[in-house]
């Protein structure tokens, strides 16, 4: 039997991105929802659950099932499908995390969704780009302004990233003012994680070749753990979500919110 969603303290969610993201976040509690609970607690129509339901199966976020859902694992899905999960929210955290970069700046930028629509976003120029993702190295192989290293290695193509150590030779002789590492999962307590032992240790190496650390994640990600280690919250430096995280700010982290419009942030700055 399935433990009935519970009550939300905060007010009924107004729009339909809102109500999705709700019902991901109970996902994520409870590992399955039920069409019923979720009408019942959102005071919304079964029809309007199942369309709701329907849209985030779409984006690759849960698996419908006979009267609810179960939550995938977004770390293991496929490129495509994670990029459709919270689309709207990666764009927002990767806009706002691209105001960060100055010119004259050297930025390794992982593969992944939200960095490469930060990647997008970068306007500052010039620039060194330092990357595993030709995804991200495509939008700037013809910027003249742009000095550009791929790091070469093994293609994973669901995670469309070159791994091995092609990649950790040539991060181990470069530096960089940014790091900023793909998120799989993020704890408070646990730190940052990831859910393959290869990619894990590639984002540490990016770390390792950087001044500071940029994590970007949206709140999908918060309070998840994956077995492989990436980092402590004490080597990070800024963390760009799209939901206040005051426990990870009392660490030290300038957690920043990244509104709709890019324009809302929350800065708390403890460090």
């Amino acid at each position: 039997m399935v433990k009935p969603v519970p009550k939300p303290a905060d007010a009924l969610p107004r729009f339909a991105e809102e109500r999705r993201a709700r019902i991901l976040k109970w996902l994520q509690q409870q590992g399955r929802v039920e069409v019923l609970d979720l009408a019942r607690m959102l005071e919304v129509s079964e029809h309007t659950i199942r369309r709701d339901l329907l849209e985030l199966q779409a984006q690759g976020a849960l698996q419908k099932t006979h009267g609810g859902a179960v939550m995938l694992d977004t770390a293991r899905l496929g490129f495509e499908a994670r990029a459709g999960v919270l689309a709207k929210a990666k764009d927002a955290i990767g806009h706002a995390a691209a105001q960060l970069i100055e010119p004259g700046q050297t930025v390794i930028l992982d593969a992944g969704s939200t960095t490469l629509a930060m990647a997008r976003s970068v306007t500052a120029r010039p620039l060194t780009v330092i990357t595993n993702a030709l995804d991200v190295a495509a939008l700037f192989d013809r910027d003249p302004a742009v000095q550009l290293l791929i790091t070469g290695g093994t293609w994973q193509p669901q995670q469309r990233a070159l791994w091995g150590p092609a990649a950790h030779d040539l991060l181990a002789h470069c530096r960089a003012d940014w790091a900023v590492p793909g998120a799989c999962a993020l704890d408070a307590r646990m730190g940052i994680t990831a859910s393959d032992e290869a990619d894990a240790a590639i984002k540490r190496a990016m770390i390792s070749a950087a001044t500071r650390t940029l994590i970007l994640a949206d709140h999908s990600k918060q309070q998840n753990v994956a077995p492989f280690v990436v980092a402590a919250w004490s080597q990070v430096h800024t963390l760009v979500t799209d939901r206040a995280w005051p426990e990870v700010a009392a660490l030290g982290v300038d957690v920043q919110v990244a509104g709709p419009s890019s324009a809302a942030r929350l800065r708390t700055r403890a460090r």
